[in-house]
C-alpha cells in the first residue's frame, strides 16, 4: 500500500503530464526506469526528446521544489537518460532536462506548477 508521500508523488506526476500535454508535449513514457534508476516522464516537444524530473512539495519548509534537483540527482538522471538514448537508438537525437516543479500550499487551494526547460545540463562524472 503506498504511503501518503508516493501518493502525492503520483498527484504531481499526474498534474505535470497533463500541464505538459497542454503546451504541446507528446508523452513517450511515465516512470521509465532501467538498471541505473527512473525518469518520472520521457516526453517529446517537438524534434526533441525531454527527460523531465517532477518535483512536489507542500511546503517550502524543506525548500522549494524548483531547487530541490540536486547536483547528484542531476547525475543521476543524466545516466538513466544515456541508457534510455542508448537502447532506443536516440544517441544522435537532440535531448533535454526539464523540471516540472510543483508547489502546494496548506494555506491556499491552488497548486502552482512551474515549467522549467533546460534544468540543467547532462551531469556525469
Amino acid at each position: 500500500m503506498p504511503h501518503e508521500r508516493q501518493k502525492y508523488g503520483g498527484f504531481g506526476e499526474n498534474l505535470a503530464v497533463g500541464y505538459i500535454v497542454s503546451r504541446g508535449y507528446r508523452i513517450i513514457e511515465t516512470n521509465y526506469k532501467n538498471r541505473l534508476g527512473e525518469i518520472d516522464i520521457i516526453a517529446r516537444d517537438g524534434d526533441v526528446i525531454v527527460f523531465i524530473e517532477v518535483k512536489s512539495r507542500r511546503s517550502n519548509r524543506f525548500g522549494s521544489a524548483r531547487a530541490s534537483v540536486s547536483k547528484s540527482k542531476q547525475r543521476k538522471i543524466s545516466m538513466v537518460a544515456l541508457g534510455y538514448l542508448k537502447s532506443n537508438g536516440g544517441t544522435g537525437q537532440k535531448a533535454r532536462f526539464d523540471v516540472v516543479a510543483i508547489n502546494s500550499h496548506e494555506s491556499g487551494p491552488e497548486d502552482h506548477i512551474e515549467l522549467i526547460q533546460n534544468a540543467f545540463d547532462l551531469a556525469y562524472g
